[in-house]
């Protein structure tokens, strides 16, 4: 989780963001807005009960104005900041913005591996085996997003093993999520036409 946020504000310094402030005597509304909508929000701080300010992306804040104006809150921009910006400042630098250039390619470049592997799922299923057989067909940390066949790799492993009923792979960001659902037991049912012994005990008399 903490490197997924991570590399979103990666992401959004690359892309560019501003730096925003919200003004409601709902402010708890608002964060239920933006966490319903997965409206990424960083940095947050509280000045008083009705003000707020955070960081959010250039694309997301588009998208924020509108919820904002049905909703009553004033959302206004105090900074627009990321790399954009600062290649505009100093772009009579060049060497200084070619070396942030540099920089942002090479994280570009980093976002398309993946660098986090996490499994979820029945306890029942052993993670550890499952892991060692995903880095076996392929699926590792540091290998190139492109280069993975999520279909192949839930066959192989599905033919392989017996006691998983559903594997699934979802690759987001750099991140790797597999879902796995063990297989349950089937009850033994006895077959109706089956002999069966019965055994009772009457109790005996004598007269």
């Amino acid at each position: 989780m903490i490197k997924k946020v991570f590399v979103k504000i990666i992401l959004n310094y690359i892309l560019g963001y501003v730096n925003i402030k919200v003004e409601s005597y709902y402010i708890e509304r608002f964060i239920n807005i933006c966490t319903s909508k997965k409206i990424f929000l960083w940095n947050i701080k509280r000045e008083r009960a009705t003000i707020l300010y955070a960081n959010i992306s250039i694309k997301e804040y588009k998208q924020l104005k509108d919820i904002a104006r049905k909703v009553s809150m004033k959302v206004s921009i105090e900074k627009k900041k990321g790399l954009p910006i600062l290649l505009h400042k100093y772009r009579k630098r060049k060497i200084f913005a070619g070396f942030l250039l540099f920089i942002a390619i090479v994280l570009i470049i980093i976002s398309q591996f993946i660098w986090n592997i996490e499994i979820t799922g029945d306890e029942k299923i052993n993670k550890t085996e499952i892991l060692q057989e995903l880095n076996n067909l392929g699926l590792d940390t540091g290998v190139l997003k492109s280069k993975i066949n999520t279909t192949d790799i839930i066959n192989e492993i599905r033919l392989k093993r017996n006691d998983i009923a559903w594997l699934g792979i979802t690759l987001k960001g750099t991140n790797a999520i597999i879902e796995v659902v063990a297989r349950e037991e089937k009850p033994n049912i006895i077959d109706e036409n089956d002999y069966c012994n019965i055994v009772s005990e009457k109790a005996r008399y004598n007269y």
